[in-house]
C-alpha cells in the first residue's frame, strides 16, 4: 500500500520539520550517538585529554582495530561516539579543513574554527531531501598559542558548545554528574587523566582494563597530539581500581 507523503511525510527519509516545530531525523541521529560508547575531553591547566571506552564485545577481537580517537592536526585531536563509519567521513573532512587553513594563512587553524566548520558542515545535512543527518558527535580538543587547551562538544544537529569537561555516548549523565562533583579548574594533566579514568570505569558496560581504553592528550607547552600507550595508562587503571571495594570488583 503506498503511503501518502501528505501523511507523516516529516517522520521518514526526507528531513522536513513536524508539526511541533521537531526535526525527527536530528533527533534519531541524536539516539544513534547515545547507543555509542562513552567518549570524553577534559581541559586542564597543562593541556586537553581525550578518552573512550573501546566496549569489547568479544575476545575474538583485535583491540588494536577499535579506533575511536583521532589527530585532526598536530594540535588538535577528537574523541568520537555513535556510527563509526559516519566520524571516519567527519575526521577526513576536519584534516582537509585544517590543512586547507594551514596552505592559505600560513598558520595552524583554531580549534574553534574547525570545530565550527565541521558543524556548518553538520547542519547541511538537516535540510536537504535525499540525506540524512551524521549518526555521530564528535568532541573536538586541542591547544590554541593564545587560549591554551579548548573542548569542544559538536552535536548531529550542527550545534556546537565549549566546556571545561564534557562526554557523549551511552553514559553522558553519569560521567557528567562526576564531572561536575569533582571537576576544578586548577586541575593539572595527571589530574584529568585520573578523573577522565575514573569516569570511564563508572561508564564501562563491560570490562575495565587498560586494553579497553583509549586516550590521546594534547599538552600546552608543546602542542602536539600524542596517543598514550598503554605502559602509561597503567598506573591511573591501578589507582581507580585499588579505590573500589573488593566486593565490587568480584561483580
Amino acid at each position: 500500500m503506498q503511503i501518502s507523503p501528505q501523511v507523516g511525510g516529516y517522520d521518514r527519509a526526507i528531513t522536513v520539520f513536524s508539526p511541533d516545530g521537531r526535526l525527527f531525523q536530528v533527533e534519531y541521529a541524536r539516539e544513534a550517538v547515545k547507543r555509542g560508547t562513552t567518549a570524553l575531553g577534559i581541559k586542564s591547566t597543562e593541556g586537553v585529554v581525550l578518552m573512550v571506552d573501546k566496549r569489547v564485545t568479544t575476545k575474538l577481537l583485535e583491540i588494536d582495530s577499535i579506533e575511536k580517537i583521532f589527530e585532526i592536526d598536530e594540535h588538535i585531536g577528537s574523541a568520537t561516539s555513535g556510527l563509526v563509519a559516519d566520524a571516519r567521513v567527519l575526521i577526513d573532512r576536519a584534516r582537509v579543513e585544517a590543512q586547507i587553513y594551514r596552505l592559505t594563512y600560513d598558520e595552524k587553524i583554531s580549534v574553534e574554527t574547525l570545530a565550527k566548520r565541521i558543524c556548518d558542515h553538520k547542519q547541511t545535512y538537516t535540510q536537504y531531501g535525499g540525506v540524512r543527518p551524521y549518526g555521530t558527535a564528535l568532541i573536538i580538543a586541542g591547544v590554541d598559542e593564545n587560549r591554551g587547551g579548548r573542548v569542544f562538544e559538536t552535536d548531529p544537529s550542527g550545534a556546537l558548545l565549549e566546556y571545561k569537561a564534557t562526554a557523549i555516548g551511552s553514559k553522558r549523565n553519569v560521567v557528567m554528574e562526576l564531572f561536575e562533583e569533582k571537576y576544578k579548574d586548577d586541575i593539572d594533566l595527571d589530574g584529568a587523566i585520573l578523573l577522565g579514568m575514573e569516569a570511564l570505569y563508572l561508564s564501562a558496560e563491560g570490562k575495565f582494563d587498560v586494553t579497553t581504553v583509549e586516550a590521546a592528550v594534547v599538552k600546552r607547552d608543546k602542542p602536539k597530539f600524542t596517543k598514550l600507550k598503554q605502559q602509561e595508562l597503567e598506573k591511573y587503571v591501578d589507582e581507580v581500581m585499588s579505590k573500589v571495594p573488593k566486593e565490587k570488583k568480584e561483580e
